[in-house]
């Protein structure tokens, strides 16, 4: 292999079309509970741990917000509708993992999601065998932009962040990837890219069939 030692994938909004879905549950017990703008605070939350969610929505609501009782409602509602194999995978998904598995490339999902949800959504849909390892937002002490989720990682794999590779979608998991020294691929997904995007993402690609066709000519 020449130049990618190890390619690194966020789970929401990459591998699931699952940010929208997801602020969709959000935006029904909003308007239930009678709290506005919740499409501009999940856009905030995008990329982020459930502790640092926490912070942003009860910075945008109040300290009084009914956080626990929040997520525990979107959650259900979540996996009510979602779970089984229902929640719907990113087209060319399956193409670049079978891809990079087949040229063993190393793969590591990860994901701001807490562990026991990452491996549902993945087992649900057949993809959980695809990594080497999953690092997840409860096995870190800080949120993306924080680099330390994508440093884990590669220390994991055992290779080094500069010949790492990282797939997101969010604003966050970019910067993030950018200040860990890794190339950092951006397929937008609920955002589109702005100038910072384009600055600190070393390619801005349509989908995934892309991001194939762009690591193809460098492995």
């Amino acid at each position: 292999m020449s130049g990618c030692r190890a390619v690194l994938f966020d789970m929401d909004g990459v591998i699931f079309d699952s940010e929208r879905v997801l602020m969709g549950c959000w935006q029904e017990l909003a308007a239930a509970w009678g709290y506005g703008d919740v499409e501009a605070v999940y856009h905030r939350c995008i990329g982020v741990t459930t502790a640092a969610t926490e912070i942003i929505l009860k910075d945008a609501y109040g300290e009084d917000f009914p956080w626990k009782d929040f997520r525990r409602q979107t959650t259900a509602r979540y996996l009510e509708k979602y779970s089984g194999g229902r929640l719907p995978v990113k087209p060319g998904v399956r193409e670049l993992l079978a891809f990079l598995n087949g040229r063993g490339v190393p793969l590591a999902l990860a994901s701001s999601t807490d562990g026991a949800l990452v491996r549902r959504w993945l087992t649900d849909a057949g993809l959980l065998d695809a990594f080497q390892l999953l690092v997840t937002g409860d096995m870190v002490q800080n949120s993306k932009p924080d680099p330390e989720i994508f440093l884990k990682a590669c220390a994991l794999l055992g290779v080094e962040p500069t010949d790492s590779y990282v797939i997101e979608d969010s604003f966050n998991g970019i910067r993030a990837a950018c200040a860990g020294g890794m190339h950092p691929l951006m397929v937008p997904d609920l955002l589109p890219p702005d100038g910072e995007m384009a600055q600190k993402a070393e390619a801005v690609l349509p989908d995934l069939f892309a991001v194939k066709d762009y690591l193809e000519e460098r492995i």
